[in-house]
């Protein structure tokens, strides 16, 4: 039996192990609420997460300052860097706006009451200035320490350059990092073998507490977001890949299937990382040397997901507090959450933090976030497949416009 077969029969099981037990209100018994809700499934579940991030940090230091010193001249990082944003900007908003678009032409929310008894207090988003300033480290190790991607990327890139301008003299170094990412990459590799374990424990938990009948009134806003997050994925994605690499869909998705699992169990872009890294350089075949930089931005800055979230829930929040918005209102919206998808990338609470300042620019009320909190940890788990393959298409497009693709890993 395939790896990618157990992790998807793990799912399968969690979520069935995890409903029956909220169907029969099996969670209120004291002893399986203590013993294998709060217990084996929560602890399993938990080392599984802290795992994967375990290999995060490391991971990208070692593989980007690597990959940035690999390369021949500064004026070629330059290019990838700048491709490689303006690409997730664009898909950015464009996940945005399809949100919007659909989101208004089915109009969820259209005449429920559920103002009064909502209350969100929204964190306070961060200022522009603040944004700019917090990118760069003044202690990489404490970055390291509190897991500021953004800043470990800087520092990686600083630390790569200077590697490749004193690779004359410190080869050894060199090589010595080359051969700690091949080992980083070993343990991550031993980590996936323990999936199908820490996938059903996750989804155990989660729909053991959860349950389906969270969707009550918002069945209307959950299916549009879902709706969205599969056609952006399956359709806009695909589309993008074939036009730019012709690579065909089919056989690229079949090398993310894996990966895609991964990330619907785990809900997090920076805990799949790992192994988003080693899906596109072993399966795909993107050069390493490009991947190491543009999975971690991605990681980071790639919201696509949320984006449709944003875009879906602005116009929920809006009819159900029957606030028309006008179309330079909507404008905001698209541009506010395409740059805030940068800014924010490295707070805590990240997706709460951007529909708060989504909401606050077109003059909605942050409160009504707590209308959609009841089946926002669901949806979570289908944003971050969407943008772990939004990470991973980004990087086949800019690897295959350098001309940095295995064609053996691939067919036209």
């Amino acid at each position: 039996m395939s790896l990618t077969l157990k992790i998807i029969l793990g799912m399968i099981f969690g979520f069935i192990t995890g409903t029956v037990i909220n169907f029969f209100s099996l969670d209120n018994n004291f002893y399986i609420n203590t013993y294998f809700i709060n217990g084996i499934f929560d602890v399993v579940g938990s080392i599984f997460i802290s795992s994967l991030k375990l290999m995060v940090v490391p991971l990208v230091f070692f593989s980007l300052s690597t990959g940035i010193a690999s390369f021949d001249k500064e004026k070629k990082i330059s290019v990838i860097a700048l491709k490689t944003l303006l690409l997730y900007l664009f898909t950015t908003a464009l996940a945005i706006s399809l949100g919007l678009l659909i989101a208004i032409f089915l109009s969820p929310g259209s005449g429920l009451d559920l103002i009064t008894s909502s209350q969100f207090n929204a964190p306070q988003a961060p200022s522009l200035k603040s944004v700019l300033i917090d990118i760069f480290p003044t202690n990489p190790v404490q970055a390291m320490a509190e897991g500021k991607m953004l800043q470990i990327i800087v520092f990686s890139i600083f630390f790569g350059i200077a590697l490749r301008l004193t690779k004359d003299i410190n080869n050894n170094l060199f090589e010595i990092m080359q051969n700690i990412t091949n080992v980083i990459m070993k343990m991550v590799f031993i980590l996936i073998n323990f999936a199908p374990i820490g996938v059903f424990c996750l989804l155990a938990s989660l729909f053991a507490v959860q349950g389906i009948n969270v969707l009550g009134n918002l069945a209307g806003y959950f299916f549009i977001v879902i709706f969205v997050l599969l056609f952006h994925g399956l359709i806009v994605y695909p589309s993008l890949l074939y036009i730019f690499t012709r690579i065909k869909p089919f056989w690229f998705y079949s090398k993310l299937r894996p990966l895609m699992v991964f990330a619907f169990s785990t809900s997090s872009s920076n805990a799949t990382m790992p192994v988003t890294l080693k899906t596109v350089t072993e399966d795909i075949g993107v050069d390493p040397k490009i991947a190491s930089f543009t999975i971690p931005l991605g990681a980071t800055v790639n919201m696509d997901g949320t984006a449709i979230m944003q875009g879906v829930a602005t116009v929920f929040i809006a009819n159900a507090y029957n606030i028309d918005l006008s179309t330079l209102d909507y404008l905001m919206v698209i541009l506010t959450a395409t740059l805030a998808s940068v800014g924010t990338a490295g707070v805590p609470g990240v997706g709460l933090i951007m529909l708060a300042m989504v909401l606050s620019q077109v003059g909605l009320p942050t409160e009504g976030i707590a209308l959609i909190l009841g089946v926002d940890r669901i949806l979570d788990m289908l944003r971050t497949v969407v943008n772990v393959t939004g990470d991973s298409t980004v990087s086949t497009i800019v690897a295959s416009s350098e001309n940095a693709m295995d064609k053996n890993n691939y067919k036209k």
